[in-house]
């Protein structure tokens, strides 16, 4: 049998899966009963897509309680693949079950519990493991699964200390003690300090077994440092952390910290310290003041800890009203700008100390003014540009006229263009030592837009910007400068073109995929049939489902090599990402999009209900990064990433959330799916609940309006809201009533499924049919159909009102906000395809006596479709506007302060072309998109 199942195998590690469900149906006519082909079988139907056919197999297998390991295996990966994780969980306690004594079953038990985090019954596993196979890291299993069940949100607080006291208890039980092994330590520690077991905890930390273990982990010594901190030991750690910088020459900032909380720790701990107190502090400070002076002499350039520990110590000191010298915070920034003012690091190390009083403010400007640019060596150059990064921090807003930023931007101009000379030999991998400069330039051109609302200056941006990555083709920075600044000028192919070249991977999808994703549909083609933006969503989407299908494996591992102190953290990991705010802004971008694309259906409807409605049940966490791209303008005035926000609003939960109302409650109304027919033909588990929310009615929540919510809509999102809840309101009452009954539309998914699979619907009972020989239920019953209202003004009017607002904008020089508007008026005609589709059959409507409400959607329809196809037809006359040699010279005329600097005319020509066509390109589209849908929906 072997023989003959080793092909199977091989099909389905090549991927070849057809081929694996030949083998197997081949065997199954001589071996009906084989547990193992059926699961193999199975697994190649769910990864071929056939689900309806792969779970006949897969109960029937799971029915049978296998406890083969081969079996076990492979249903592992097939449960997987249907997201049924607590089936997974019950057949290997089923199988646990009939063999008690095998101790790698009731491992796949624990670690099956581990993967859907069932805390409760992983831990109660791993004691009755420990009890019977004698093994000490099961006890260590039992603490840490007792722990994050105490972690979990949905524990009680009583409840939290009581499973901390288990875990206490079970550690201290132990036949070895915890410090055999660091994780095991950290874990101990980790319950001595939640359970404030401070004198326990010290008797463990002072003992030379845990000094040694604190000095060779990290991890470790961060919770002791933590521990000491809440047991109010700040000053015995600072001595202690002095005697390791002085003695050990240990240059951990964590040491320094420890030797600043010191210093200031009787000030700080008193809620109102008195003139003793602060005379003790000042003692400490001067004596501090002296040990790091001292380093810093020392150690020279080649450290700069102690000089970044002097300007914080002078900070706190100011803080606390303890500072003797008013010079001091300016005469340390001076220094430390002579010691490491060549190094990159600088801007970064003195940001934080900016924030000076006027006197201090003027002194340190004039210092960073008397300074002589030079350009002998890249030293020189770094020194240079930390000096233009730090005097433009400190601007304030009078400083920031037209004159004086244009001046700017020519000087930084100019001398990244002489900077250039010094990373002439440098291979094309290289960064070039001058980059800064032009990112400087990008931001004031950016800020020169910002002021005077004139797109030249962003013409200029770009065109600098494209020059600097001919010479540095690996400058990130100057990527995302410019994908944020090709959005705003309506030119999205250019964008992606430098998102797709800056190659981003796994996570990054998640922190960094916004400066892409971020409202999107804007600039879909999909409706025209080009799903290149469709693609990008669905391609920055797998790391959700590598995230949902790896991380569990990590845990796994984790607990297997007892690396106790990453558990938490892969499961705070998997959270994050299962849970994130940027993963459900794709898929509602990805909606909108797939809307344009695909005929709307009712399949397509369930299916998307069913998973919105579980995002609309999530606590979100956003994990984007804003502050990754470089940021040169002034403190007091807007960063630059706000600058760039396209249509000058960030989509945040707020944005989501009301999306996320908009289309469950269309699709509600447009599905036969209520509740009771959901849960009999859902496949997978249901996701953990993470809002607390959720206990209210989904009904009240998807009605409910926030202020802060609809804040973060641009003014054209939140008059398309408002449609969309008008159209809602009017229409539910009859969907209400034209829905059929839930046994009718189990009885028809159930017909489907036998069709298809040859099997019946597992769960599911055909209603009888009646002496009519319909299915019961299945005829309205003598029921009044709700009064027909007029349609609301809001609705009625709203593509009116809309293309009034589209002819505002048409004629912008970017067409960003005309195809913002655009794309929201195609998404609301579209919504009302979806929220009208029950009654396009003329039974439903006569059935249910619907005719005078039928008739109303007629003339909403005709205006929608004449509306759009006007602002198509605008579109597509201007996308040939766009792309002509006027547009181009514009461009170029535009950017006269740069090319007046050398930067070749030819270079800044092929620069506006691109632009140019990818303006035409998306205006083009969009429009014979809209053209497209009014013909599939007139």
């Amino acid at each position: 049998m072997e023989r003959q199942i080793r092909p199977i195998y091989e099909a389905l590690d090549t991927g070849s899966n057809k081929s694996a469900i030949v083998a197997c149906n081949k065997l199954l006519k001589k071996h009906p009963k084989n547990e193992l082909i059926k699961t193999l079988k199975a697994l190649a139907l769910v990864r071929s897509q056939k689900v309806e056919e792969s779970l006949v197999l897969c109960d029937e297998v799971l029915a049978a309680k296998p406890t083969n390991d081969a079996v076990l295996t492979a249903m592992m990966h097939v449960l997987r693949g249907l997201g049924r994780h607590n089936d997974m969980v019950t057949m290997f306690e089923e199988a646990y079950k009939q063999q008690p004594t095998n101790e790698d079953l009731a491992a796949q038990t624990f670690f099956a519990n581990v993967r859907v985090l069932n805390w409760k019954a992983a831990q109660q596993i791993a004691t009755r493991m420990h009890k019977q196979f004698q093994e000490d890291r099961y006890i260590y299993w039992s603490v840490i699964s007792a722990i994050l069940q105490a972690n979990d949100s949905m524990t009680a607080p009583n409840m939290r200390s009581l499973l901390y006291q288990l875990a206490h208890r079970l550690v201290t039980s132990s036949p070895t003690p915890s410090y055999v092994n660091a994780d095991r330590f950290h874990l101990h520690l980790s319950i001595l300090r939640e359970l404030k077991l401070f004198d326990e905890a010290r008797t463990l930390l002072e003992s030379d077994i845990g000094k040694s273990i604190c000095s060779a982990s990290l991890a470790c010594n961060e919770l002791r440092r933590d521990i000491w901190r809440l047991q109010g030991l700040l000053e015995d750690e600072g001595t202690k952390a002095e005697l390791r910088i002085t003695e050990q020459n240990d240059r951990n900032w964590l040491e320094f910290l420890s030797v600043l909380d010191a210093t200031f720790s009787s000030i700080t701990s008193a809620q109102d310290p008195d003139q003793s107190m602060k005379s003790e502090a000042s003692l400490r400070l001067a004596k501090t003041e002296e040990l790091f002076t001292k380093l810093a002499a020392e150690d020279g350039r080649k450290d700069r800890s102690a000089l970044l520990a002097l300007l914080e110590l002078e900070k706190r000191a100011r803080l606390h009203g303890i500072s003797n010298d008013p010079n001091r915070m300016v005469d340390l920034m001076k220094q430390y700008f002579e010691e490491i003012g060549d190094k990159a690091c600088c801007f970064e190390d003195l940001k934080p100390y900016l924030a000076l009083e006027a006197t201090d403010s003027e002194k340190w400007m004039s210092f960073l003014q008397s300074l002589t640019p030079s350009f002998t060596n890249t030293n020189d150059l770094q020194r240079l540009i930390n000096c233009h990064k730090l005097l433009r921090q400190n601007l304030s807003l009078d400083d920031l006229t037209m004159s004086a930023e244009s001046s700017r931007a020519t000087l930084y101009t100019q001398q990244y263009l002489e900077g250039l000379k010094l990373g002439a030999s440098l291979p094309m991998t290289e960064l070039q030592p001058a980059d800064d400069l032009a990112i400087l330039a990008g931001n004031v051109f950016v800020n020169l837009w910002k002021i005077s609302s004139d797109e030249k200056y962003l013409y200029n941006a770009v065109a600098l910007l494209e020059f600097a990555l001919t010479k540095s083709k690996q400058s990130f920075q100057t990527r995302l400068m410019l994908i944020r600044i090709y959005r705003l000028l309506g030119a999205p192919s250019m964008a992606l073109e430098h998102y797709r070249i800056m190659q981003i991977k796994q996570v990054q999808h998640d922190t960094l995929s916004h400066f892409i994703l971020s409202r999107s549909s804007t600039f879909s083609l999909a409706a025209s049939g080009d799903l290149t933006f469709s693609t990008e969503c669905l391609e920055a989407s797998q790391i959700y489902v590598s995230n949902t299908q790896d991380t569990g494996d990590y845990i796994v591992r984790a607990f297997t090599g007892e690396k106790y102190s990453k558990i938490p953290e892969f499961i705070i990991f998997e959270d994050r990402l299962d849970n994130s705010l940027q993963r459900d802004i794709i898929k509602i971008e990805h909606l909108r999009m797939r809307l344009t694309h695909e005929a709307i259906s009712s399949d397509i409807i369930d299916m998307e209900l069913i998973e919105l409605k579980f995002i609309f049940d999530r606590l979100h966490h956003d994990n984007r990064d804003f502050e990754i791209i470089a940021d040169y303008q002034p403190r007091n005035s807007q960063k630059f990433s706000d600058q760039t926000q396209l249509f000058g609003k960030s989509e945040g939960s707020g944005w989501l959330c009301t999306f996320l109302k908009v289309y469950i409650r269309a699709f509600q109304q447009g599905s036969d799916l209520d509740d009771t027919v959901e849960e009999k033909l859902l496949i997978g588990d249901r996701p953990k609940q993470t809002s607390p929310q959720n206990k209210l009615i989904l009904k009240d929540r998807l009605r409910e309006r926030k202020d802060e919510e609809l804040a973060e809509l641009t003014p054209d999102e939140l008059a398309f809201a408002n449609y969309a809840n008008s159209l809602a309101d009017w229409l539910e009452p009859y969907h209400d009533h034209a829905r059929p009954p839930p046994g009718v539309v189990l009885a028809e998914a159930a017909k489907l499924a036998e069709l298809k699979t040859g099997h019946p619907l597992k769960g599911v009972e055909i209603p009888p049919k009646n002496p009519n020989g319909n299915t019961n239920g299945s005829t309205k019953k003598d029921e009044e159909p709700p009064a027909v209202t007029e349609a609301p003004a809001t609705v009625v009017r709203y593509f009116d009102e809309m293309k009034i607002r589209f002819e505002e904008v048409k004629s912008a020089s970017s067409p960003s906000l005309a195809l913002h508007v655009a794309t929201l008026m195609q998404e609301a005609f579209l919504l009302f395809v979806v929220e009208t589709l029950r009654f396009k059959m003329p039974s439903v409507v006569k059935v249910n006596k619907l005719g005078t409400l039928v008739q109303q959607f007629k003339p909403i329809r005709a205006n929608a479709v004449a509306v759009l196809r006007e602002v198509s037809s605008s579109l597509i006359k201007r996308s040939e506007q766009d792309a002509t040699a006027d547009q181009r010279k514009h461009f170029v005329d535009g950017c006269s302060p740069i090319t007046a600097l050398n930067i070749d005319h030819d270079f800044v020509l092929g620069v506006a072309k691109k632009l140019t066509d990818s303006r035409k390109k998306v205006t083009e589209g969009v429009g014979k998109g809209l053209a497209r849908v009014c013909t599939s929906y007139n």
